[in-house]
């Protein structure tokens, strides 16, 4: 039986960490996300990370906002991957302010069609990576994955991968000695699961609707 993965394109990841703290400083959805991302290369995925609070993104829901709005940028390393994470911190329970304003940005893909009038984010995969040291993950990943198939993209049996700490406590993600090993097992079927859908829709795209 011949192995068609070998030959096939390599898939590709990126990740936009949502988290509120700049660059270089020290995140724990950062972390997160890049043990996520090192699950996905280990199935032969092309991975990247881009930290959103670096840009300048407008809040709006165009393409471009433009004076400067560089959401374009992102957006088109979104529509260049076939694996989305959205990774991001808890805060007062639900995603942060960074990753909502994505949404709002990715909201006008939705009147963006393809040559077949389908949704033009169709045939993506999107999971989710959550951090917080307060409850909010199972909420959070409601609210990302509703709003993330509602545009057209498709999410895998079990595709969040997330980490409460103790509440009222400070203790971050990123200050773990290891990490724990429930937190890594669902992180390697987060991605396993995801590169087995992107692989489907790539051989089988999704139909278009009429």
């Amino acid at each position: 039986m011949t192995d068609t993965t070998a030959s096939a394109p390599s898939l590709t990841a990126v990740a936009l960490v949502c988290s509120l703290k700049p660059s270089p400083e020290q995140s724990s959805t950062q972390l997160l996300a890049e043990q996520l991302l090192t699950e996905l290369a280990s199935h032969g995925v092309s991975t990247s990370s881009v930290r959103v609070v670096d840009y300048d993104v407008r809040p709006g829901v165009l393409d471009d906002m433009g004076d400067g709005d560089q959401w374009p940028e992102l957006r088109r390393r979104v529509l260049d991957a076939d694996i989305l994470v959205m990774a991001t911190p808890t805060w007062v329970g639900h995603m942060s302010s960074v990753a909502h304003r994505v949404l709002e940005r990715l909201d006008n893909e939705l009147s963006v069609t393809d040559d077949q009038g389908r949704p033009g984010l169709y045939d993506r995969v999107a999971v989710a990576a959550i951090v917080g040291n307060e409850d909010g993950a199972h909420q959070i990943t409601a609210e990302l994955f509703q709003a993330l198939n509602d545009l057209g993209f498709t999410v895998p049996a079990q595709g969040a991968t997330y980490w409460n700490g103790e509440a009222m406590q400070a203790v971050d993600y990123k200050d773990l000695e290891s990490t724990p090993e429930k937190v890594a097992s669902a992180t390697k079927a987060v991605a396993a699961n995801a590169v087995h859908v992107a692989r489907l829709l790539r051989e089988h795209p999704l139909p278009a609707s009429s």
